[in-house]
């Protein structure tokens, strides 16, 4: 894995996340892909997971739930993701600062296999 590789977070946003905060993410230089972007709306959350995984992309979703049962579940079962963000329903603009906040904080190597609350980065 390149230098690169491991210090900037790629970033997959599950459906629940509005396109925009892709655009304006992608406007500051990051690498940002959006469910709604590349057709990958209706997945269930596990396969949303193993796309984010496949593609060495962090995933940012509001569905906190399910995500953090996903997240034990791949522990336990010993596989590996690039990490997962999760955070409550917040205004686009909120959402967007607290996501900068976080990608300019956090390494690829430090999320990897981790879960992240975006409200820990007011």
């Amino acid at each position: 894995m390149s230098d690169d590789a491991s210090l900037f977070i790629r970033l997959y946003l599950d459906e629940d996340v509005h396109k925009r905060v892709a655009a304006a993410l992608r406007l500051r230089h990051f690498d940002v892909i959006s469910a709604h972007e590349i057709d990958r709306l209706g997945a269930d959350d596990d396969a949303q997971l193993r796309f984010a995984a496949e593609h060495d992309r962090a995933l940012f979703t509001f569905n906190t739930t399910h995500y953090l049962h996903l997240h034990q579940v791949w522990l336990q079962e010993h596989k590996e993701h690039a990490g997962i963000i999760v955070s409550d329903q917040l205004p686009i603009g909120e959402t967007i600062r607290r996501l900068l906040k976080l990608l300019n904080q956090v390494t690829a190597d430090e999320i990897r296999n981790q879960l992240y609350w975006l409200q820990s980065f007011q």
